[in-house]
């Protein structure tokens, strides 16, 4: 499997190879899905594009995380049918871990990624559990004919997998009896505004190893106005970040998504917050 250097610089580049980088990005621009707002296939490219305004020295971390080596490769071919995508999206990630020690970071793209990234970090990392942030469930078993929707995105690896979900502030009728059972924990958003104590539960909640999968509409539309979905009465910018630094100090986190930013014309604020968010997750994980 080879790795092409994307053309679009990230953090100005760092001009670090896939074999000595500290953090490899994979851009999946997929958009088959969507039911409501479009334009998640534009997202990859925004936030890459927007990554050169994000200052190199993080205030919060205090360090220049770039210096560790950020490897951008060009974004994956979206353009097979849906049966044939997921599959070759899973070989192309499972490529991706045996070709570098770098830790993985995908940008969507549509959330129905996960479905397909999810499955070669199962394989490696015994009793992997899934941080899902998000406004929703995300746990139909199929949604308007297609089990690679986006509103199944992590269905698939609750079978199987412990599945922790904070944000949630939408659970639809069909997914009721997945959202608290079996493998998965949801913290509904409006039950759970003590975020030092659900921070306390997460924590406790999750296994030793966990991937995390970034629903951009887990924030509150103020904070990532930019998205298909908006739900009202999301995450804060740092009520959202004390989270995930708690995670990344306490637990081995083995790759991240950062999904659904959809950007607005005339307006480059998701496309920024995510870049900056991006970038300070690689400095809680540095």
């Amino acid at each position: 499997m080879i790795f092409k250097k994307s053309k679009t610089p990230f953090m100005l580049e760092s001009g670090a190879t896939l074999d000595s980088a500290a953090f490899a990005i994979l851009p999946v621009p997929y958009e088959r899905t969507v039911s409501y707002g479009h334009g998640t296939r534009l997202g990859p490219a925004a936030i890459l594009e927007a990554s050169p305004q994000v200052e190199l020295w993080d205030e919060e971390t205090k360090a220049e995380t770039w210096k560790k080596g950020i490897f951008a490769a060009a974004p994956v071919d979206c353009s097979l049918p849906e049966k044939k995508f997921f599959p070759a999206l899973e070989r192309t990630v499972e490529g991706l871990l045996s070709s570098t020690r770098a830790l993985p970071v995908f940008l969507g793209g549509e959330h129905s990624i996960t479905q397909a990234l999810l499955p070669p970090f199962i394989k490696r990392h015994k009793k992997l559990s899934i941080l899902h942030f998000d406004a929703h469930a995300d746990l139909r078993v199929s949604y308007h004919g297609s089990e690679h929707s986006h509103a199944c995105a992590v269905y698939p690896a609750s079978r199987t997998n412990r599945v922790v979900q904070v944000g949630i502030r939408s659970v639809g009728h069909d997914e009721r009896q997945f959202h608290n059972a079996g493998n998965v924990k949801t913290h509904l958003m409006h039950e759970n505004l003590d975020l030092k104590k659900l921070e306390r539960d997460v924590l406790r909640e999750l296994t030793d190893s966990v991937y995390l999968t970034i629903d951009v509409d887990g924030f509150d539309p103020s904070v990532m106005p930019g998205t298909g979905t908006p739900q009202p009465g999301g995450f804060g910018w740092y009520e959202a970040l004390r989270l995930f630094k708690a995670v990344c100090a306490r637990k081995k986190v083995v790759g991240f998504d950062v999904v659904e930013t959809a950007p607005v014309k005339g307006s480059h604020i998701t496309e920024l917050a995510a870049a900056k968010l991006v970038y300070r997750l690689m400095g809680y994980l540095s």
